[in-house]
Formats: C-alpha cells, sequence, structure tokens
C-alpha cells in the first residue's frame, strides 16, 4: 500500500473541501443567523489544517498519477470517513451529543436521510440548511467533485472516480475522466437550479426551495420539518416526487439526452427501461391497495403511491403520507424496493438495476447451460459484454450487501429486542434510504432512542452503503498491506 499517497490524496481532498464551510457561513449571514457562523468557521479551519497534516510526506505528483484501483478504494474509503468526521464538529455546536452528531454528519454525506431530531424547532435555519448541503455534496460524490474541479487529479482521478462510482461497464462520457466528472457535476447543479425555480415559481419559498432541492437531486431526503413534505401542496409533492425520479435516472443518459439531444437514448437504454416500469407497476399496485385497502381518494393515492415509490427505490427519504399507516400489503411493496434501487451513476442508494439485470441474465445463462452445456453465452449490458471479472465482482458485492444486512439485523434485533426495528432500519440504513418502517423509525419518528451502539451500527451501515461496499472490503486483501 503506498501510504503516502494514500495520505498525500486525502490531505489534499480535505484541504480543498474546508471550502464547502463557507456555504452555510453566507446562509447564516443572509438569515441574519450570526452565531451559526462560529461552528462554521472553525469547521472549515479544522479541515484545512488537517488536510495539511495529511500532505506532510515527501509524496510526488508523478506517485499520484500511478496510484493503483486497490489504493484509490482506501483512498475513497478514507476521504468519506474523515470527512464524515470533519463534519460532524459543527453539529456538536448545535447541542447533539458525539454519537447524535457523528449519525447526523454520516447520514447526510451518505445521503441517507435517517436522523436523531425530534424537536425541529430548536435549531436556526442554517443548521438545517447545512443538513441539506452534506446531502448535496454526498449525492454526486465528493471524490467525483475534487476530480472535476482539480487538475492534479487527472490521470489518478480515473480510478477515484471508478472506485468512488462504480458502474459494470465503466462507460464515460468523454475521454477525459475529468471532463466527465465535470459534466455530470454541470448536469446535478442544472437539475438543482431547475428544481429551485420550479419550487419558487409554484410558492415556495427560497430557504424551503434550498433545502427541498438539495435533498431531492441528492436522493438524500433531509427535511427541514419534522413531517417531511406531509400536508404540503399537491404541486409540490408532484415537483419534488418528478426530480426525485430524475436523482434516480443514470447521469450519463441525463448527458445524453440534455446535453446531446439523444431522446431515443431513453427507450435504448436497459436500465432506464427497466427502472420506469418498475416505477409504474409498483406505484400502480400501491395506489390500488390505497384505493380499496386504505380509504384513499384515487388521485391522492396515485400521488402518494408514485412518490413513495420513486422515493424509496431511489432511497430518497422523503415522504408525502406516513407509510407506516399504509395497509400492510403496501408497505410489504415499499419494502422490497429497498433492496432494488435506481440506477448506477445516479444519486440513488441501494443495490442498482444494473446488478439486478445482470444477476437474472446470470441466472438465465446458468439454466440454459443445464440443456447445453458446451455453450458459450456471454451476458451483455447495454450492448456491451460484461467481463467475467466484472461479473464476479457483482456476484460478491450482492453476497456481502445480504451478508451485512443480515448481521446487522442480527445484531440489532438482540440490543433493541425488536425485529422490525432492526431488520427495515438494517435495510434503510444499508441501502440509505433513511426512514424505516416501525412507528419510532418511520417518516414521522427519530433515531435518536436508539441504543448507542445500534446508532454507532447504522452509522456504519450508511457509510459502507453508499461507498458501495467494495472500498470496505480490500482493506481486509491481505495483499494491499503488503505489496509497495
Amino acid at each position: 500500500m503506498k501510504f503516502k499517497v494514500i495520505f498525500n490524496t486525502t490531505g489534499i481532498i480535505l484541504k480543498y473541501a474546508s471550502f464547502i464551510f463557507i456555504f452555510p457561513i453566507l446562509f447564516a449571514i443572509f438569515y441574519s443567523e450570526y452565531s451559526s457562523i462560529l461552528p462554521f468557521l472553525l469547521t472549515g479551519i479544522l479541515s484545512y489544517i488537517s488536510g495539511a497534516l495529511f500532505c506532510l510526506n515527501d509524496a510526488e505528483e508523478k506517485d499520484l498519477d500511478t496510484i493503483s484501483r486497490a489504493n484509490a478504494f482506501v483512498v475513497v474509503l478514507s476521504s468519506w470517513g474523515v470527512f464524515g468526521l470533519i463534519c460532524t464538529v459543527p453539529f456538536l455546536f448545535f447541542g447533539l451529543s458525539p454519537i447524535n452528531a457523528f449519525f447526523e454528519s454520516i447520514s447526510g454525506v451518505s445521503t441517507t436521510g435517517a436522523t436523531i431530531i425530534s424537536d425541529f424547532s430548536l435549531y436556526p435555519k442554517t443548521f438545517f440548511i447545512y443538513r441539506s448541503l452534506l446531502q448535496w455534496f454526498g449525492g454526486m460524490g465528493i471524490i467525483v467533485f475534487f476530480v472535476a474541479v482539480l487538475p492534479k487529479f487527472a490521470v489518478a482521478g480515473r480510478q477515484m472516480f471508478f472506485a468512488e462510482s462504480p458502474n459494470p461497464t465503466e462507460e464515460k462520457i468523454t475521454p477525459r475522466i475529468r471532463y466527465t466528472a465535470s459534466w455530470l457535476w454541470s448536469i446535478y447543479i442544472l437539475l438543482t437550479l431547475v428544481e429551485i425555480a420550479c419550487l419558487r415559481m409554484n410558492g415556495m419559498n427560497l430557504y424551503d426551495s434550498l433545502c427541498a432541492s438539495f435533498s431531492t437531486i441528492s436522493a438524500g431526503g433531509f427535511s427541514n420539518y419534522s413531517e417531511s413534505l406531509i400536508g404540503m401542496d399537491d404541486k409540490i409533492v408532484w415537483i419534488i416526487g418528478l426530480f426525485t425520479f430524475l436523482s434516480g435516472v443514470n447521469f450519463l443518459v441525463t448527458y445524453k439526452v440534455l446535453i446531446k439531444g439523444k431522446i431515443k437514448e431513453l427507450f435504448k437504454n436497459e436500465e432506464f427501461k427497466t427502472y420506469l416500469c418498475i416505477v409504474l407497476l409498483f406505484s400502480l399496485c400501491i395506489a390500488l391497495i390505497l384505493t380499496y385497502e386504505g380509504n384513499y381518494g384515487f388521485m391522492e393515492a396515485i400521488k402518494n403511491a408514485f412518490f413513495e415509490t420513486t422515493a424509496t427505490i431511489t432511497s430518497c427519504g422523503f415522504a408525502s403520507a406516513d407509510y407506516t399507516k399504509f395497509p400492510f400489503r403496501a408497505q410489504v411493496l415499499l419494502f422490497v424496493l429497498m433492496f432494488i434501487g435506481a440506477s448506477a451513476i445516479s444519486a440513488s442508494g441501494g443495490i442498482k438495476i444494473t446488478r439486478w439485470i445482470y444477476i437474472f441474465k446470470y441466472i438465465k445463462r446458468e439454466l440454459s447451460k443445464i440443456a447445453h452445456p458446451s455453450a458459450i453465452i456471454p451476458i451483455k449490458i447495454e450492448q456491451s459484454t460484461v467481463n467475467s471479472d466484472v461479473g464476479q465482482q457483482i456476484i460478491v458485492f450482492m453476497m456481502f450487501f445480504f451478508g451485512f444486512f443480515a448481521l446487522s439485523a442480527i445484531i440489532v434485533s438482540f440490543i433493541e429486542q425488536d425485529v422490525i426495528i432492526a431488520v427495515t432500519g438494517s435495510i434503510s440504513t444499508i441501502s440509505n434510504t433513511g426512514p424505516a418502517f416501525s412507528e419510532l423509525l418511520g417518516p414521522l419518528g427519530s433515531f435518536d432512542t436508539l441504543h448507542p451502539v445500534t446508532k454507532l451500527i447504522f452509522a456504519f451501515n450508511m457509510l459502507i452503503g453508499r461507498l458501495e461496499i467494495m472500498p470496505f472490503l480490500v482493506i481486509f486483501n491481505p495483499d494491499l498491506w503488503t505489496k509497495k
């Protein structure tokens, strides 16, 4: 392992990440909440100093250019872990305990949206803007952001880009990965601005529009209200629901449609078609259940079914209704969506549809080979043959995803002595969905009353879920620690 390069790269990211804390300071000034300036000013300074200390080695820039895929995974893991710790500091100034502050920070940067906040009236506007900003920066990825803006990551950026945003086909939209990262962030910013404008034009004030848009496009779901979107105007709910759906679309596809004007790409893309069909099918089924079993009016059922379907499959934690009060069958369908996830290279958490497509094609191939043992049947996704090594990585990912989920659920069951909290809390955190299905952890609930150990387990779930497990597994490879 190239420790010098890893420390140096992590330090560079932390130094530049310190400038992120300028944004909540500006909001504090704008809203005349001057007492909120100090927490973010000190955190920004701490981030810069920490980064400078990480860079106190003799690593050369040429060493950075030769970073391996395994070392890139470690850089991603260390950067997110340290950044999550740094982002904990402001929450301490607002009275949160160290564990609660860490939980809220990791929930923010991982775009999970699970919260320990129960009384929202205790905190200023800047506090909620900061939570939403954490999700916004985490949604596209802090590594992708710095690959886009820092020239020194021009070469090493490729390894870090795909380490943070894994995709079975490793598709990119420009020959240079830095330009790909720049385009992805440009589209991300554009969607955010368009949503802010749409919400403003439909009567939402600037503060609410910013919080909602930052949390929507990132598929995070942190709300500045204790009841999330429950009770808001139908137009607002539909707008946020639409942009939530867009946050789950592969941004490379969005680029081809918005920038290149290739509208037909939507109907050629296997992942998008699958995503759209799942959303429509589950929305229809849940709407029918709400209409005939939940005493909802048809249009109200359609609205809530579509919103909760998109919010769950994209791992966005917003809620237009208290779905813990939905009929049991509707809750089961939403629970299933937590295991699916939306598109690769999107803001969504979870397993991702591309991996499920591969698994189903893999099973189909193996069944075919029972009848035709000598047949050579390649597996293709988006007209590209999936390399056998990549296929094995997908299978390993699935095994560890369900393994971590099961282990987390078992441990939390012993701690909390509540199977519903353990099972739904575990999948909601590892899939970065946020709210779970018990009344305690639902959209109107809070994770605050959980045991401190449970909070740490769930925070760990959020982090490995956002990084899609592989960076965490790499550090357990003995070869990584012996090779130079």
